[in-house]
């Protein structure tokens, strides 16, 4: 296992030199969160430019190995609860352990195992009992959610403390092809936003930034309260927002093009989210 502290700057996914499991330090989650990385291709159907991933390429996650990642899971989690891997690699501040977290290198639901995988992360909580504090998280693009195994994930998550945390970087076509590199429509989003909130607590993930100097603009600000709006008048009720900025630098062709949003910026446009009735949580 790798020895270098860890930090909110580095969400390298090799820091603990293991295939499918590494820890991250979350200035969002507010301690340690164990990823899982389905996606050890570098392969996502979508291509945000703000993305950290290396050679990020298009694409599915391969075949998982269920056996590897339990043997992986099974060891870190005694190294994090029971070892000295705390008191090692990890910032005083952050000495809790706060999440499972599929994300990784690409869109987790991508992978075919991803029903099997929630189960087996369940099935770990309950043999190791794991603190039941440790909340299970999913961070996806959403884009798959018409998939049966993708629902049936969702819906094994809900009775396992999990939640979903769904992107929503725009609320425009256009603004969508411009920040996630996809042709998918609004009303897609919006159906498959309804079905992740139908079956599992869900969250949308919202990353705010400059573009070439600019803040984001008006228009944008305002599709996105439009779609949250009917989102509230047709009873689809999301936890809330997560919104923050960028932090770490992208390895995308854009990455020159792209800066922090300041605090301030990204506080005015969460209360005016805020107003349609809806909690916001700001992350900087």
């Amino acid at each position: 296992m790798n020895n270098g502290n860890l930090g909110t700057t580095d969400h390298n996914r090799d820091s603990a030199g293991l295939t499918y499991v590494y820890p991250v330090v979350s200035r969002r989650a507010g301690g340690v969160s164990v990823g899982i990385n389905l996606n050890i291709n570098n392969a996502c159907n979508w291509r945000c430019i703000y993305c950290q991933v290396p050679e990020l390429k298009r694409g599915a996650a391969p075949c998982i190995d269920l056996a590897l990642l339990e043997q992986e899971l099974r060891g870190f989690f005694h190294e994090l609860l029971h070892g000295d891997f705390m008191e090692k690699r990890v910032p005083a501040w952050a000495h809790r352990v706060n999440d499972i977290a599929l994300s990784g290198n690409g869109e987790p639901t991508s992978a075919r195992e991803f029903e099997q995988v929630i189960s087996l992360i369940g099935r770990l909580q309950q043999e190791d009992a794991l603190p039941s504090s440790i909340k299970l998280v999913l961070i996806t693009n959403g884009s798959l959610l018409a998939r049966n195994y993708v629902q049936q994930g969702l819906r094994k998550m809900a009775q396992l403390n999990g939640e979903v945390w769904f992107k929503l970087d725009r609320a425009s076509s256009a603004g969508m092809w411009q920040v996630n590199s996809t042709h998918t429509t609004i009303d897609r989003v919006r159906q498959h936003l309804a079905l992740s909130v139908s079956l599992c607590p869900t969250w949308l993930q919202t990353c705010w930034f400059m573009l070439d100097g600019e803040f984001p603009g008006k228009r944008d600000e305002d599709d996105y309260l439009n779609f949250v709006s009917g989102l509230l008048r047709n009873n689809i009720r999301p936890e809330g927002v997560l919104l923050y900025s960028v932090a770490r630098p992208s390895l995308q062709p854009e990455a020159s093009r792209l800066s922090a949003l300041p605090e301030q910026q990204l506080e005015l446009f969460a209360q005016r989210i805020r107003a349609l009735g809806i909690p916001v949580k700001v992350a900087v």
